[in-house]
């Protein structure tokens, strides 16, 4: 699939419409709601794509996987970003997500986004499409921990680094609890810390003890570049097939995993609204596209979905 570009400014969006267009392609039916980074952006959260945003350059996974200095720059500036990313809280948009669903309007969801603040507004049947960043796993023997068992022994590997780099500028926060540091010189990575049972350290991709596995640790995400683990793809898949219309809310629809959903949606017949702030890749397969904020198009949108739910 060749690069999708954002459309020159001033472009006109297809199938332009209003909250109450939206509510009548979707009146009477059950929903699959795709969302991206557009819904967390109320919560604190920055995003990739949105008009204004500025250019971001993610480690890749190839990147990731196949260069220790990569690795290093990686956790650095996620070791800083989670302590901002972790305390957001959901916001309205959120919450109105989760209102469809307890109204049975909505099937459930498929995001895009990590931050599981959608599970935290109460939503319950969440396909987390690209992971989630409260685990990591080692890539060598399979061991999961928490993202805060990651976060205390980085802290007594790099103790006062989070105050250098704070005070060499202001630390900008990035989206996925990324920051953006002017360095990470200095920094150490934490190897797997599972026991191995000969009690020997075999690989050392990072700071480990013998009789540690000193694998590679990588968040429970799904990286640019990196394969959808098949059976998300395929809950996610499922979801689209049970429900009778489609939701999209904060996203660009630039990656393909989301936008491969939609159009299996689109395929089989059903209705697509597609809310953002800016044009997506799925603006030409909608029913109807609104121009806005996740949130105050919901506010609108969400109570007439559910007062016409038959």
């Amino acid at each position: 699939m060749s690069p999708w570009k954002t459309p020159p400014a001033g472009t006109p969006r297809p199938h332009a419409g209003t909250i109450e267009t939206a509510a009548e392609a979707l009146t009477g039916r059950t929903l699959t709601v795709i969302t991206g980074a557009g819904v967390s952006t109320d919560s604190g959260l920055p995003d990739y794509r949105s008009p204004g945003a500025p250019a971001r350059h993610p480690v890749t996974f190839d990147q990731f996987t196949s260069d220790q200095r990569y690795r290093t720059y990686y956790w650095a500036r996620n070791y800083v970003g989670w302590r901002h990313s972790v305390t957001r809280t959901p916001n309205e948009s959120h919450r109105q997500i989760a209102r469809l669903e307890r109204a049975g309007v909505a099937l459930g969801v498929v995001t895009q986004n990590v931050d599981l603040l959608h599970e935290q507004a109460g939503a319950t049947r969440v396909v987390d499409l690209h992971g989630r960043w409260d685990t990591v796993r080692c890539r060598r023997c399979g061991a999961v921990f928490t993202r805060d068992e990651l976060e205390h022994r980085l802290d007594s590997l790099n103790p006062g680094f989070e105050e250098r780099v704070g005070a060499v500028g202001n630390v900008e926060i990035a989206p996925d609890a990324d920051a953006v540091l002017t360095t990470t010189e200095g920094f150490h990575v934490r190897a797997c810390w599972a026991p191995t049972p000969d009690g020997i350290t075999r690989h050392d991709a990072g700071f480990a003890r013998p009789g540690e596995c000193g694998g590679m640790l990588k968040p429970d995400i799904v990286f640019f570049g990196e394969v959808v683990p098949k059976r998300r793809s395929e809950a996610a898949a499922r979801l689209v097939d049970e429900s009778e219309g489609l939701l999209v809310v904060g996203t660009s629809l630039a990656v393909h995993s989301a936008l491969r959903l939609v159009r299996r949606g689109v395929s089989a017949g059903k209705p697509l609204v597609v809310v953002s702030r800016g044009s997506t890749r799925g603006d030409d397969l909608a029913s109807v596209t609104i121009e806005g904020g996740a949130a105050p198009v919901l506010r609108g949108l969400v109570p007439l979905l559910i007062e016409r739910f038959a």
